[in-house]
């Protein structure tokens, strides 16, 4: 008797039985990628739309408020503008080019010892008075003197730096972003400078050298 051979389905069923799915198969990844591109559409003119209108906010970046404002200041008073009638200049800067009475008036005595004056003494009727930025820029350095009074210096825009002597209650650090007008301590009377009695000593250094606060400000 003969053995009978096992069949095996033909090469044309198996070509037939792929081109079966082979189609549906292309015509279902094109659908697929077509959706897609229509949602992603969609999406982005949803955004759009959502925006429109809409003010968009960012925080602020005070060291860029700083720098920009500094572009476009000019020097102010060390103190509330508002108090100016009640201020009085007690110890001149010293100006080898101005008259005798000045520049004796821009002398400072201390344990017997003439001292030419960098800046101005500015009193309020010897009563403490809130002491602010002339400008805005960076607090270079804050030096903590019971004796002489504490120190502020801040750097500005052009090569120009101003330094508040005399102060108390100090309000601000080294490093620190400071605007025109904050308040950076109060003037106090010290020991090194004790004829002056409360006062602000102030002073304005163009490229690191003093010069006379009253050529930026109409004392």
């Amino acid at each position: 008797m003969r053995e009978e051979k096992p069949k095996f389905p033909s090469q044309k069923n198996k070509s037939q039985k792929k081109n079966r799915w082979f189609w549906p198969a292309i015509y279902s990844g094109l659908a697929i990628v077509f959706v897609g591109m229509i949602w992603g559409f969609n999406a982005i003119v949803q955004k759009d739309s959502a925006t429109d209108g809409v003010e968009v906010t960012q925080q602020p970046n005070n060291d860029l408020v700083v720098e920009t404002n500094a572009q476009t200041e000019v020097l102010k008073y060390p103190f509330d503008e508002d108090e100016f009638e009640n201020m009085a200049i007690l110890q001149e800067y010293y100006d080898v080019e101005a008259d005798e009475d000045m520049r004796e008036k821009a002398l400072l005595v201390f344990s017997q010892t003439y001292l030419t004056n960098k800046g101005l003494s500015i009193s309020m009727e010897d009563q403490p008075f809130e002491v602010v930025a002339a400008m805005s820029g960076t607090v270079k350095e804050v030096v903590i003197d019971e004796f002489s009074g504490s120190e502020i210096t801040i750097e500005h825009a052009e090569g120009l730096s101003t330094i508040y002597g005399s102060l108390t209650g100090i309000l601000v650090k080294e490093g620190d972003q400071v605007l025109q007008g904050q308040a950076l301590g109060n003037a106090t009377s010290n020991e090194w400078n004790a004829q002056a009695g409360t006062h602000l000593h102030f002073e304005v250094h163009k490229d690191g050298i003093p010069v006379n606060p009253r050529s930026y400000l109409a004392f």
